[in-house]
């Protein structure tokens, strides 16, 4: 499993979609790419919302993806641009490299799996890029498809600067470079992007990442209905509220049963921590958690802190002026 991102040849003038994209950047930039870097999006089976809390989840990857297509040069920038028209091109120096949280655009996305390999890898220098992304994973529809951009450019960049890490290692680091724009993930995302194969959804665990096959029925079909209704996770508060109140049952639920609470961070430490079955982790819940929405004042009280430490060492950026509510098993 631990195996290199595989490259393929791939025969230009047998696929439409690449040689449109080859069209694109060539009008773009006046050269052929020297390469493209492919990641899916993914639709999860089962475990909804419980890879933040170090629990096993079961996603498969799906067809549609982020596919960029790529030359590398001496100029010591980034330059990017997208299929999409309303995705605007950006530039960037490979020495300036920022991410602002306050306004996730899709370069952003971009620069964190950049950023991700250079630190994982200690790149003191990078190669100057150009880019086109194109990608059919409808945007802010839960089916990954930021996840799946800041896999496909930390895949631009190890192969940009020639180096080589498993796919694990990769997965590992895109999943913690997301973080630069705010998302608190838990790594499925860009776990199954990395590691799907054909014909089988995974069993993805944590704490080592490891993926297990799970044969997919024969003849099963699995019907994906978009919505239309869009969720920018990085946008809004919304996602990350509910890593955070998982975070603070955690840490309530610690502290009532005499742990060290303020190391435990996932409802998965805490059970391995206590020896207790899933049932008993339920019954814990039950006894020590009401149903009612806990304030900001009851869970310091709870806790034995201030509410700056509660902002400063538990809540996330976009959550320091929101109420807390629920604090329980997803």
């Amino acid at each position: 499993m631990a195996v290199n991102p595989p490259k393929i040849k791939v025969l230009l003038s047998a696929n439409e979609r690449l040689q449109k994209l080859k069209e694109a950047f060539h009008g773009k930039y006046k050269e052929s790419p020297l390469f493209y870097a492919c990641a899916p999006g993914r639709v999860n089976l089962i475990g909804e919302h419980i890879d933040y809390c170090g629990y096993a989840v079961l996603p498969m990857a799906i067809e549609q993806n982020i596919l960029a297509a790529v030359s590398v040069n001496s100029s010591q920038t980034i330059q990017l641009a997208n299929t999409d028209p309303k995705y605007k091109d950006f530039t960037v120096s490979v020495n300036e490299i920022t991410i602002d949280r306050e306004n996730p655009q899709w370069h952003y996305y971009f620069l964190c799996g950049v950023k991700g390999v250079q630190e994982q890898l200690g790149l003191s220098s990078m190669t100057g890029i150009s880019c086109v992304v194109d990608g059919t994973i409808p945007a802010s529809s839960g089916l990954s498809s930021s996840s799946a951009l800041v896999c496909c450019a930390g895949l631009v960049t190890m192969e940009a600067n020639q180096k080589t890490i498993s796919k694990v290692l990769l997965a590992e680091t895109c999943a913690k470079c997301e973080r630069y724009i705010g998302t608190e993930g838990g790594g499925m995302d860009q776990s199954i992007s990395f590691l799907a194969e054909e014909g089988t959804a995974k069993l993805i665990e944590f704490n080592p990442l490891r993926a297990t096959d799970v044969k997919l029925p024969e003849g099963a079909v699995f019907v994906i209905a978009n919505s239309c209704v869009e969720m920018n996770k990085a946008a809004s508060s919304h996602f990350n509220i509910r890593v955070v109140e998982c975070r603070i049952a955690t840490k309530v639920l610690a502290k009532a049963r005499g742990l060290e609470w303020s190391s435990l961070q996932k409802l998965g430490d805490l059970q391995t921590a206590l020896g207790l079955s899933l049932e008993k982790m339920l019954d814990l819940v039950e006894e020590v958690l009401h149903p009612e929405p806990y304030s900001r004042e009851e869970i310091c009280k709870i806790l034995g802190i201030t509410t700056e430490q509660l902002s400063k060492n538990i809540l996330s950026a976009n959550t320091h002026h929101n109420l807390i509510c629920r604090p329980c098993v997803s």
